[in-house]
């Protein structure tokens, strides 16, 4: 009875005294208060549970998210939701522990706060519903990296996503009703650009045709026309209909019996 006492006794010492550090993730060994730099990144870790323990970090993309109401230039509030994907640089994870602890991601939100509050006090509302964002986002990321970097190297900004962008009522609005506008003026302009395409297309088709009865007309000279009166009435002295010319000796005038 004794024996297995001590046999389930040390074989509980045995499993509180190791740690299994999956894949995706980093193990990082505390002696009284001390990390060490040795950095296990798979497998098992033993350890001496009454003065030591195994702290495990992930070294996946992670993402913090959070619903923020953002400053604007105008004085107006944003209500937007944030996504901020970060990663541990896995050689520098007990530096990170030990200036930050392993509430990192407080610290992380807190640094974006600040530096969105930054940022977003220099652009307008509508520059977050537009192609700004991207430029708004990077600006945050790049404040964030600066203050970060002071309080603890190691922590590797993917990106800043601003997401679900909520204007206040009056400004969306406002926003629809310039961009419907814009829709009118370029419906407008492409109406008037047809519109001149046609009316210069009509004066092309009056000029040529203009040109042509000019050419037409110098082309009519008198022995042309007294070529084309003999024609035409060698043709009529064939018609069996008799006829009643009246001509002053120029141009004939056909009149039809």
């Amino acid at each position: 009875m004794k024996s297995n006492f001590i046999y389930l006794l040390g074989l509980l010492l045995l499993c509180s005294s190791c740690a299994v550090v999956r894949p995706g993730e980093a193990g990082v060994k505390q002696t009284l208060g001390k990390f060490s730099d040795n950095i296990i990144t798979q497998g098992t870790v033993f350890y001496n549970p009454f003065v030591s323990k195994v702290i495990k970090e992930s070294t996946k993309t992670n993402n913090i998210k959070l619903v923020l109401s953002l400053p604007t230039k105008e004085g107006l509030s944003v209500r937007s939701e944030i996504s901020i994907l970060y990663r541990l640089e896995l050689g520098k994870i007990p530096t990170i522990l030990e200036n930050l602890g392993q509430d990192y991601e407080s610290v992380i939100t807190s640094v974006f706060r600040s530096a969105s509050s930054d940022v977003c006090a220099q652009f307008y509302a509508k520059d977050m519903h537009s192609g700004m964002r991207a430029k708004i986002e990077e600006e945050i990321k790049s404040k964030m990296l600066v203050n970060l970097e002071k309080q603890a190297d190691g922590i590797e900004l993917i990106a800043v996503l601003m997401k679900s962008i909520q204007l206040p009522e009056g400004l969306a609005s406002s926003i629809e009703q310039k961009l419907q506008a814009e829709q009118d003026a370029m419906r407008m302009e492409f109406i008037i650009q047809q519109a001149t395409l046609e009316a210069e297309r009509k004066i092309i088709d009056a000029k040529g045709e203009r040109d042509a009865q000019k050419i037409l007309a110098e082309g009519l000279t008198s022995e042309i026309i007294k070529l084309r009166t003999i024609e035409a009435f060698s043709k009529l002295s064939l018609s069996p209909n008799s006829k009643l010319i009246i001509t002053d000796g120029k141009a004939p005038l056909l009149i039809n019996e």
